[in-house]
């Protein structure tokens, strides 16, 4: 695992400071936003015992596969935020993340639902909005490919009602 001088979770802070105590376990996320920032650097650095740790139990896949990732995430760009902090037991971060794929920059819009258990705060699940190369995204919602990269459509995997 090759880890980036600057966290990639879009902070403008160094990794080390950032991102790295979360994935040591050296401290926990306070609000889902954090955690929001924290997953996406992992996933980007995959780092699948982390992704498994703060997923939600209740809806946990039981194996999470980076073989067959093809893109390079490069940055996350945080949007709206509901609730989602220190005191709160829910919260929903809505965000873009930017990857790399045969050399063309892409984004994928998310909306991620956030639980907080035993004063931790877990990953729920997310919907993906649009999908695309920069400036074309197309709008895909439960159709989308599930974020967690299980290869299957959201609808029929973290979706799955």
């Amino acid at each position: 695992m090759n880890t980036p001088t600057f966290c990639l979770c879009g902070s403008g802070i160094e990794y080390a400071q950032c991102c790295g105590p979360f994935h040591s376990g050296e401290k926990k996320p306070v609000t889902a936003e954090a955690l929001m920032r924290s997953r996406f650097t992992a996933y980007a650095l995959h780092n699948a015992g982390y992704l498994q740790d703060t997923w939600d139990a209740t809806v946990r896949p039981e194996l999470i596969d980076f073989s067959k990732e093809k893109v390079d995430w490069q940055r996350l760009e945080i949007g709206n935020t509901k609730k989602g902090g220190a005191k709160d037991a829910k919260g929903v971060v809505e965000f873009k993340a930017y990857y790399l794929e045969d050399g063309e920059e892409y984004v994928m819009t998310e909306i991620s639902q956030f639980i907080k258990r035993a004063g931790g705060w877990f990953y729920l699940d997310g919907l993906v909005k649009s999908i695309g190369k920069v400036g074309l995204q197309t709008n895909l919602g439960k159709n989308a490919p599930c974020s967690c990269g299980s290869g299957k459509k959201f609808k029929r995997c973290c979706g799955a009602e």
